[in-house]
């Protein structure tokens, strides 16, 4: 065991800096009313005895904590097998980073998990939260709601029946999941293809409803109607791609193409395809959604997929909750007419990336 080294205080850098307790105090939590010569002599004490504030003590001063929650409504098996969560906590990360501010990962498990992080959030030891993969029986919406932490979302809320969470206020961050559905889909049909089956997401998350409804309106629109032999349910994960694509396989053997919710999806009926004897994309045509990096590289044949900017979703979301809190500090008019006021949505644009699947 090493022994604990006895770290600066704040009356070291006073004596040092030749200035009241008061005046180190006011300069190292960014107060106001210090002329530059002092508060320069101060930061010049500050990096000879390598003082670091007691973040406890600043939190009483400054009311802030320079932490942010970013609660991920699932349980850590999928978000550490999933590269999507990796790179919109990469996004979130930086932007945070970039701030000074630290991050703090909740994830849940399960209900038991729900009280737990509200306790947490309610019990002041973060100046916000970022939430996103909500599912729409979650309680996590309405515990948020009822502890009082600023927020944003990622992803399109829906709050069914928890009407509590029912914010007008509410900030969301996500990307053109309709619009991106139907361009992969029209894609689809100009190739000549027209049994085109769509493997959905999780259809208790609004992504997968998004998706799946885009699906709906070109088939719609260009064949006069859909059929609903051709849409299978999923979960956004490989397996649940396998198993969609054999259930469509033995419904609609004639199955020309396939519109997958996801990249992870889509993977799992290449496998299946593959298994069964399909050539991609000469007899099926794949795209999936999202163009995560790791998915379509593993892809047999590269994937042809809708990208979305995952990692910019997530620095946008940190960007908005930063700077809703930056405007709370400081007093600013955070309203609908305000001109500094962020906005209570941010649609991010989606495109159609061309490979070989498709």
């Amino acid at each position: 065991m090493t022994e604990a080294v006895s770290r600066p205080t704040l009356e070291a850098v006073a004596a040092r800096a030749g200035v009241s307790r008061a005046t180190v105090s006011r300069v190292v939590n960014g107060g106001d009313g210090v002329r530059e010569p002092l508060a320069e002599r101060v930061r010049r004490a500050v990096e000879e005895l390598g003082y670091v504030p007691n973040q406890a003590a600043r939190s009483l001063v400054t009311r802030r904590h320079d932490a942010v929650a970013v609660v991920i409504a699932e349980p850590e098996t999928r978000v550490f097998t999933d590269p999507f969560f990796a790179l919109q906590l990469r996004g979130i990360s930086k932007e945070l980073t970039a701030h000074d501010n630290q991050l703090v990962l909740l994830l849940t498990e399960g209900r038991a998990d729900h009280a737990r992080v509200a306790r947490y959030l309610a019990g002041g030891h973060v100046d916000g939260a970022l939430v996103f993969s909500l599912h729409l029986d979650d309680p996590l919406p309405g515990l948020i709601h009822d502890a009082g932490v600023p927020t944003v979302f990622g992803g399109r809320p829906d709050w069914g029946a928890d009407t509590r969470a029912a914010d007008p206020g509410v900030v969301y961050v996500d990307c053109d999941n309709r619009g991106g559905a139907r361009a992969a889909v029209r894609h689809l049909l100009d190739l000549g293809r027209r049994r085109v089956a769509h493997i959905t997401g999780a259809l208790d998350q609004t992504s997968a409803v998004d998706r799946l409804d885009g699906y709906r309106d070109v088939m719609t629109d260009v064949l006069g109607e859909y059929d609903p032999r051709l849409v299978e349910e999923s979960d956004f994960t490989p397996s649940g791609g396998e198993r969609a694509m054999r259930e469509l396989l033995d419904r609609c053997p004639d199955v020309d193409a396939v519109f997958a919710a996801n990249d992870l999806t889509a993977l799992g009926a290449l496998r299946v395809l593959r298994a069964s004897g399909r050539r991609v994309p000469e007899d099926v045509a794949v795209v999936g959604f999202d163009d995560m990096v790791p998915v379509t590289e593993q892809a047999d044949p590269p994937l042809t997929t809708v990208r979305q900017d995952i990692e910019e979703m997530g620095r946008l979301m940190a960007r908005l909750l930063l700077r809703g809190l930056s405007g709370a500090r400081e007093g600013t008019d955070t309203t609908a007419g305000a001109q500094e006021a962020p906005p209570s949505e941010a649609i991010l644009p989606t495109t159609l990336i061309r490979r070989a699947s498709a």
